[in-house]
């Protein structure tokens, strides 16, 4: 349970389309879009491109119009509302500051527009600058800043007329990749103290997973599955998914069972699921996929080792904080390679060794075939 499971639903959503027609064709960017969001809670939608997350956003900052479907936003239909009546604020991709003014009349443009008073809107810039940490920079253009400094001015200018929602639309994408990591870090510690409810849009696995209560991963206008990223991660919910999140091994098998499961490769090789809660219900055929991420395998020199696959390792990199082996796993006349992590190097395996692969039962996963058989005819 997160801390937000108690926290009242403030934005729902329910069977969201949208198609854009064209002269001579269609395209169904949203498909029955259904979910709900907590109050306070960052949430994020991921997925690759085309799979409808911008359009999801757009549709919820009143850019874009659905073609069916309902936007509630605290009791309010979101989907009769102007964008300029939604009190949301949004950080673009480009972060879209104006060049011309500095950096204080940047963020309080918006409040100009209201027409607060100038001791309001000198308050509340000076108090949502602090909150970014860039007091020093207010007389300054946006083009005499740095990327993520410009992006903390975007967040800054969102957020300083304590909206409602606040809509996130890849907002790092063009940071380099140590900025990245250090600007999702902010992007969720100014979230927390601000209290706002927070859509990101993102299709970075990592930037998902490290910052978010709760992730909807999207595929072709549709969710996938929504849940928190350790949820996501380590149970997803289809192949597609365990593909598309972090680092996945996948070994078709044939599942048998008098008790623990047991999976029969195409070798003569068979693995016992110990502690497994597999239900062979669910492989009518026996046909099975055995996933497996990296850092849930382990790697014996002993390549007799029982209740493993044999294999040869072909590759060792060394990654700083994990050693990564692929191991060509021996599969009669198709042999596959698999990646295994270890915390270390394994003492007594080179470049070229047989050695063994030990998966456990609690940690794996088996999907029925057919799964990854439509996922490759997409």
């Amino acid at each position: 349970m997160t801390e937000h499971d108690n926290n009242r639903i403030t934005l729902s959503i329910r069977n969201l389309s949208k198609i854009f027609r064209g002269k001579h064709d269609q395209v169904q960017a949203l498909d029955d879009v259904s979910l709900d969001i907590r109050e306070g809670e960052l949430f994020t939608l991921l997925g690759p491109s085309g799979c409808g997350k911008t359009t999801t956003l757009r549709c919820i900052a009143g850019f874009e119009k659905p073609s069916s479907g309902t936007i509630d936003f605290l009791g309010r239909d979101f989907t009769s509302i102007p964008p300029f009546r939604r009190n949301i604020g949004m950080v673009f991709q480009s972060y879209a500051l104006f060049p011309h003014l500095s950096i204080y009349e940047n963020v309080a443009y918006g409040l100009k527009i209201r027409k607060l008073s100038r001791r309001d809107i000198e308050d509340k810039v000076n108090r949502i600058i602090q909150l970014v940490g860039l007091e020093a920079t207010q007389k300054r253009k946006p083009s005499e800043l740095s990327g993520g400094q410009q992006q903390r001015i975007a967040l800054a200018r969102a957020l300083v007329y304590d909206p409602q929602l606040l809509l996130l639309d890849e907002p790092l994408s063009n940071l380099d990749a140590k900025l990245r990591v250090y600007m999702r870090e902010e992007i969720r510690r100014i979230q927390q103290q601000a209290k706002v409810t927070t859509i990101y849009v993102t299709h970075d696995q990592e930037e998902a997973l490290s910052i978010s209560d709760r992730i909807a991963v999207m595929h072709a206008g549709k969710i996938s599955q929504i849940g928190s990223p350790d949820e996501i991660y380590e149970n997803p919910i289809s192949i597609r998914v365990a593909d598309f999140i972090g680092q996945a091994n996948f070994l078709a098998c044939s599942v048998q069972t008098d008790g623990d499961p047991v999976l029969w490769f195409r070798s003569t090789e068979q693995i016992t699921l110990e502690n497994s809660s597999v239900s062979i219900r669910n492989f009518p055929d026996r046909e099975g996929i055995l996933f497996v991420r990296p850092e849930q395998m382990e790697i014996s020199a002993d390549a007799n080792h029982p209740n493993s696959l044999r294999g040869e390792v072909k590759v060792i990199l060394y990654l700083g904080s994990v050693v990564r082996y692929y191991i060509e796993i021996f599969q009669d006349h198709d042999p596959q390679e698999i990646l295994v992590d270890q915390d270390r190097r394994v003492r007594g395996v080179e470049l070229g060794d047989p050695v063994a692969v030990l998966v456990h039962g609690q940690d794996a996963k088996l999907f029925p075939a057919e799964q990854k058989r439509q996922l490759e005819q997409v």
